[in-house]
């Protein structure tokens, strides 16, 4: 989270503080984890909390636990719409050229990645189907698996993200859907990743530097 300076209204600051902190916390979190998280009273917590619910920027489940709500998503929009212009034609070209379903998937929290554009090939006699919008954990399947290889080596991180570090792309293998072989390589300088997901791959490190190719395509039109 950011720090607060004489220039910046505190009001704002704390509610903005609220919404990064439930990014984090996807299962949500009581008035009281969040008052103390953001070093408030718990009435100030409340009235904060009030004020983003009725923009509907976080909501409360029967069980009092607050979490982000469906307004972010109207927000965020304009600019996933930018990203999704600047992505399709790469996105076609690399379907066109392997012939498997090419996907645009992006970091939502540290734990979760999020897919946001799906491109199938168009005379494929098979092909991998998937659903925009579909949520998988990044520790699981190709792109999450890129997103933490972009990040410095950890403790006992897992093989495939350490082999994605040193070859520029990652490959996963039935961990998101049987059978399923999937191919991702970050965006350069962003929490964004571009992929393929397919049946066979015959010769995973030529398909593999084809996909980062793509990103780093992706990542000129988006300076």
């Amino acid at each position: 989270m950011s720090e607060l300076d004489s220039g910046m209204s505190k009001t704002l600051h704390n509610g903005l503080e609220i919404l990064e902190l439930l990014v984090t916390h996807p299962k949500g979190l009581t008035l009281t984890e969040i008052a103390e998280a953001i070093g408030t009273h718990r009435t100030v917590a409340h009235r904060l909390v009030r004020t983003l619910e009725a923009h509907q920027l976080c909501r409360r489940d029967r069980f009092k636990r607050i979490s982000l709500g469906t307004g972010l998503v109207r927000l965020a929009e304009p600019v996933e719409q930018d990203l999704r212009t600047l992505a399709k034609p790469v996105l076609e070209e690399l379907t066109d050229l392997t012939q498997a379903t090419a996907h645009l998937v992006v970091r939502e929290n540290d734990k979760q990645v999020r897919m946001l554009m799906i491109v199938e090939p168009r005379q494929a006699r098979m092909h991998v189907s998937f659903r925009p919008g579909q949520v998988d954990p990044i520790d699981r399947g190709s792109a999450g698996l890129a997103m933490l290889a972009a990040a410095p080596p950890i403790e006992n991180e897992r093989e495939e993200v350490t082999l994605a570090r040193e070859r520029g792309f990652a490959v996963s293998y039935g961990e998101i859907a049987p059978s399923i072989i999937g191919i991702s390589a970050m965006v350069p300088g962003k929490e964004i990743s571009i992929g393929l997901s397919l049946f066979s791959a015959p010769d995973d490190s030529a398909l593999g530097n084809t996909v980062a190719e793509a990103a780093a395509r992706l990542g000129s039109l988006l300076r």
